[in-house]
């Protein structure tokens, strides 16, 4: 089936089926005054129990029901010491009504006045200040969950969870309010999250998973109710506890439609007038069944999105720079295949392999020189069909220059197994709309399987399907992992075929094996946990590149130990052994066009690298990175480092300078490489906020500026006014390029 006809089938699946309002009863308000039943500490099994009034979300627990819900207490540490009690007590109930389901949390603290918040920012970095978070996995498949996270002052986070954190979308967002307030003792939280923002299985028998932690910043402890080992995460949803009794309404609307209006006027670089022009578009979501939604996009425009942040690159591959656009990053994870990061200790998406990313949607609508390209439309329809997780996506580009228009599609199946396990089937095509010669597909399946709860085996194999090619057009990688709290041991290989291609992936190289090896200790020594090193890690993490002929064509041997500190700092020694093998010249100077380049050949050179990073729960911190010794047929010094300042938890500050001073003996040249970076954040309330980003490269005299202004006027509807400029510090420079762009978005749910 073509593209097209997936977007128009899709379309008209969202519109068919007839939705009821059903509106949230409303009691009056009453109290209780009996003792509330304790929840074992044993069984890790907590009930929520149905509201009788109303509940007001206010941050103060003195609703009627708090007095009766059972407690969720006896949390336990993760860090610093595994399996011990918490230093504070936390105290967690859960309720519901027909339509929402509340969270109220009691965290007590015997220092109130020393609690840490460093940001009211949406989606802003928990690990930075004290924070509660809630993991909510609605199907009970120990796979796939919600997480809901605030701060003492009651901003708010939320991402979606696949695989146990094999892929962590943070740019998921959800409608759903908490209130927060400072008591003498502590503080205290209230969470009110829709059932429509959630899929789930509505003729289950009310039981979910769910986990609940707490951060100390001050202590760098991290709590948790169902107890989680150190060297994972909230996301380990195998560990995590169950919620009973949850019986949400068993029909209820899901449709979201959030047009846009957006106008800009723009003026290239060099160019001698401004264009100004409007645009229109829409973002439809129906929830098709509780536990399948289908988004349709219509004319859609991201020029809201945050600029991306230029890097000094020295290498022969070019740069990777992540999905950022909103529509491509919701339920992303349902078409994530690949590795499991070594560890899931840190709350963040894992690293991409990026010798092969099998599914990249940064291929859509952007061409490799970073140039947009219009999307008249696309949908994708995910979730869960029976004990199967499905994906479908299908979107439209418009010809671009040389880039020609096409259809865009992916399907995925996922089939979960026992916990942390799963199997599933991915394909993935691009079909131009004007030459019926000219396509890419890709095809393939993969597993990811756990044995004795802490051994994983990741596996994928692909075929692809390309005009003028004939062999050569498969890829495989398999991985096995061992995660424990004091060794971590992990052996891949990754092989890509010369015809291999997949234009909705990112690969770095075709004709390559690659061998990898990851070993490391991490002790704790009672004597150095006394001087502030809360833990060692000597490791190595060794990659080989042969060609298919046998021929080595790279590797980086990274031999390092590195140390974290009792305060949440970090610092790294390390020594870098590495070869590269290039076939074609290769320009490092960027600054002299005219320099001479690389000569094809095998160059092999060793760094040694320092990185440091301070408290960055402090007012003032340093992040550093050095680098010394060889760099391809010379050597080098490079320095990264940023200073970042927070006067106040509204504001935030950094600068960093990023300098490269080479010397090269074939050819014979010495230049320098400087990208000067300033970053700056205000946020006026949790729902308004500015940012700005600047950048000058003084290689090439270019200086990119961008400045973000963002109100949420109500959930999930957005004003953006963004002001971009561009412009060379030559005397000859062309006239600077700048644009300002006014967007308005808003969702309205029926």
């Amino acid at each position: 089936m073509k593209s097209s006809k997936i977007v128009a089938l899709l379309i008209a699946t969202a519109l068919a089926p007839s939705l009821r309002a059903q509106q949230r009863p409303e009691v009056p308000r009453s109290f209780a005054t009996q003792a509330p039943p304790r929840q074992s500490a044993a069984s890790k099994t907590l009930a929520a129990v149905a509201v009788t009034g109303t509940i007001v979300v206010d941050g103060v627990l003195n609703d009627e029901v708090w007095q009766r819900a059972p407690v969720a207490d006896g949390f336990v540490q993760s860090e610093p010491n595994t399996g011990q009690p918490a230093s504070e007590s936390t105290e967690v109930r859960v309720a519901f009504d027909a339509n929402t389901l509340y969270i109220g949390a009691y965290l007590h603290d015997r220092e109130p006045d020393r609690l840490v918040v460093n940001e009211i920012r949406k989606d802003f970095n928990e690990t930075d200040q004290d924070d509660f978070e809630v993991i909510l996995d609605t199907f009970r498949d120990r796979h796939n969950g919600y997480v809901f996270i605030t701060n003492v002052e009651g901003a708010k986070a939320d991402r979606q969870v696949a695989g146990e954190g094999r892929e962590t979308n943070a740019s998921w967002d959800a409608v759903w309010d908490v209130k927060t307030k400072r008591v003498a003792d502590g503080w205290t939280v209230e969470m009110a999250i829709p059932f429509r923002s959630l899929r789930f299985d509505v003729n289950g028998d009310g039981t979910w998973g769910v986990n609940f932690s707490r951060r100390i910043r001050r202590k760098n402890e991290v709590t948790f109710w169902a107890p989680i080992p150190r060297e994972f995460n909230l996301s380990r949803l195998s560990l995590a506890g169950d919620l009973k009794g949850v019986q949400p309404a068993r029909e209820s609307r899901d449709l979201r439609i959030k047009p846009y209006a957006l106008g800009r006027t723009v003026r290239g670089v060099g160019g001698s007038a401004f264009t100004t022009q409007g645009n229109f578009g829409a973002d439809i979501k129906a929830g098709l069944t509780r536990a399948l939604t289908l988004d349709v996009t219509v004319n859609p425009d991201f020029a809201q999105v945050e600029a991306d942040e230029q890097q000094v690159n020295l290498t022969q591959f070019s740069q990777f720079f992540p999905e950022k656009r909103e529509f491509f990053l919701e339920n992303s994870g349902t078409f994530y295949v690949g590795d499991a990061a070594r560890s899931n200790r840190a709350f963040v998406p894992p690293t991409p392999d990026e010798d092969l990313l099998l599914f990249f949607s940064r291929r859509i609508g952007i061409t490799p020189g970073g140039q947009r390209v219009t999307i008249p439309g696309g949908a994708r329809l995910t979730g869960t069909v029976g004990s199967y997780g499905v994906g479908a996506l299908a979107m439209q580009t418009e010809r671009t220059g040389s880039t020609p228009a096409s259809t865009y599609s992916t399907l995925r199946v996922r089939k979960n197994l026992s916990p942390g396990s799963d199997v599933g089937l991915i394909y993935m095509g691009r079909d131009a709309t004007d030459s019926t010669g000219d396509y890419n597909r890709a095809f393939g399946a993969d597993a990811n399987i756990r044995f004795l709860g802490k051994v994983d085996w990741n596996s994928f194999a692909v075929g692809s399907q390309t005009p003028g090619k004939s062999g050569g057009q498969y890829a495989w990688r398999t991985s096995l992992n061992y995660e424990a709290q004091f060794v971590h041991a992990k052996v891949a290989a990754l092989e890509v075929g010369d015809g291999f291609r997949d234009d909705l992936a990112f690969y770095r190289r075709t004709d390559v094996r690659k061998w990898f090896l990851d070993i490391g200790l991490r002790p704790r020594p009672e004597w150095t946990r006394k001087r502030g090193i809360r833990e060692w890690h000597p490791h190595i993490t060794w990659n080989y590149y042969n060609d298919l002929a046998g021929r080595p064509i790279g590797k980086n041997l990274h031999t390092a130990n590195s140390w974290t500190f009792s305060n949440g700092g970090f610092a790294e020694l390390s020594a870098n052994a590495k070869f590269e093998r290039i076939t074609d010249s290769l320009r490092l100077n960027r600054g002299d066009p005219s320099a001479q380049r690389l000569a094809p050949g095998g160059y092999q050179w060793t760094e040694w690298r320092l990185r440091y990073t301070t408290n960055a729960s402090r007012r003032v911190s340093l992040n550093f990175d050095g680098i010394t010794g060889g760099l391809w047929s010379g050597t080098q010094n490079t320095i990264n480092t940023t200073v970042t300042v927070r006067p106040t938890y509204r504001l935030k500050i950094s600068t960093g300078v990023q300098h490269t001073s080479a010397k090269l003996d074939r050819p014979n040249q010495t230049f320098d490489a400087t990208v000067w970076t300033g970053r700056a954040n205000y946020s006026f309330s949790t729902n308004m906020f500015l940012d700005a980003l600047a950048q000058y490269d003084a290689a090439i005299n270019q200086f990119n500026s961008n400045v973000r202004f963002n109100v949420i006027h109500r959930p999930l509807s957005d004003l953006f006014i963004v002001f971009n400029e561009q412009r060379f510090t030559t005397p000859d420079a062309p006239v600077a390029g700048r644009s300002i762009i006014v967007k308005f978005t808003q969702m309205i749910a029926f």
